[in-house]
């Protein structure tokens, strides 16, 4: 199969074919025609190139709209390892250490406590054995909570800055270090960090370091109406489990053009597939993409490799989770990205899913399946 090259509208060109997959086509058709999965943008890519797209199904069922190749799509805490990328190019111009503790940037963490017990009348608080550092943050080891008590309704409606100082007011779950514990809290903050260290502000940051160089035109905070016209549906299952019904996103803000939403370094990103391909082919290179290096190879070595602890059982980078011979990371609705480092391979499977009908769950399995043999 050719190798394909996408213009900055993430429209696919080839010098002899499209590159769609007739593989990854035959085995993930029957889920959309069976109504179980509303549309579906997969992607395959290598060090090289892309070597298949196919976009199947609809962007909107409703009102019978094809998904595209360039669809937009929420990918939510696929932005995860984007922000970590951003924070190790710090870490690799000296700027930042994965052992600094975090108070050395906001001092404000130096005041928080640790909740020892708690029931719905009392919490018992103590002062946390050991202090937050950049590689809890990086590893969901550092006790924050998902995120504080005041993100209602919604997580994007406050300044990051007024985020962070909401965290430091939180009573952290588990001293540092000592378990897992997902955490949209400490991602958000290592955004801080990167503001602070930087000097300027995050959504610059990952425009102009990240985005722009990579050539991910497409990936944003807040969409424009341009953008908006291409951005996939979100569906859940409906009351009888039998079908699909339209919903919203229901951690952010409409309109999701609104420039006053805010930015969620842990999951407030929107993508489409060829972008979020062209993030992860740079990591199959080793932290280069077209002659320009991003990170550091021993950035990537450390970023997806194992981080922490032995008693630790989930295996954990630094902003990435660790499969079975592949590094990865998924969104709220059911988006994925995973590299295959051995296989030279990156597989980006999106979807707009709050759960699936029937066994609409399999198909990124499938698409993985499919993928790698051929």
């Amino acid at each position: 199969m050719s190798e394909a090259t996408l213009n900055h509208d993430g429209v696919t060109s080839s010098r002899n074919q499209t590159p769609s997959s007739p593989a990854v086509h035959s085995a993930l058709k029957p889920y959309v025609d069976d109504g179980c999965i509303a549309g579906i943008v997969a992607v395959s890519v290598s060090a090289a190139g892309v070597k298949s797209i196919d976009a199947l199904g609809f962007e909107d069922i409703e009102n019978g709209v094809a998904m595209r190749p360039n669809s937009m799509f929420w990918i939510a805490s696929q932005t995860k390892p984007m922000t970590a990328a951003a924070l190790m190019m710090l870490v690799d111009e000296g700027k930042v250490s994965i052992e600094d503790p975090v108070t050395t940037f906001i001092p404000e963490y130096a005041d928080q406590w640790q909740a020892v017990e708690s029931d719905e009348e009392h919490i018992l608080l103590k002062k946390p054995a050991k202090p937050i550092t950049v590689r809890h943050l990086l590893t969901h080891t550092s006790g924050l909570p998902f995120a504080s008590a005041i993100e209602r309704p919604t997580l994007d409606f406050m300044p990051l800055r007024e985020g962070i100082l909401s965290y430091t007011m939180t009573p952290l779950q588990s001293s540092p270090g000592e378990r897992y514990q997902y955490s949209n809290a400490g991602i958000n903050t290592l955004g801080r960090i990167i503001e602070i260290v930087s000097g300027v502000d995050y959504v610059t940051f990952m425009r102009t370091r990240l985005f722009e160089p990579l050539g991910m035109f497409d990936t944003t905070f807040v969409p424009n109406a341009e953008q908006l016209g291409r951005l996939a549906k979100p569906y859940k299952v409906n009351e009888a489990t039998d079908s699909l019904e339209a919903t919203t996103i229901s951690q952010l803000q409409y309109p999701l053009n609104n420039p006053d939403r805010k930015p969620m370094p842990a999951g407030g990103l929107f993508s489409t597939g060829p972008d979020v391909a062209r993030f992860c082919q740079m990591f199959l290179n080793h932290g280069k993409l077209d002659g320009k290096r991003y990170l550091s190879e021993a950035a990537v070595s450390e970023m997806t490799r194992k981080q922490t602890d032995d008693t630790v059982v989930e295996a954990v980078g630094l902003g990435w989770h660790l499969g079975d011979g592949n590094y990865n990371h998924g969104g709220a609705l059911a988006s994925n990205m995973t590299v295959f480092p051995a296989r030279d391979r990156a597989l980006v499977y999106l979807v707009q899913h709050e759960g699936f009908v029937r066994n609409g769950g399999e198909g990124m399995g499938k698409f993985h399946e499919a993928a790698l043999e051929e």
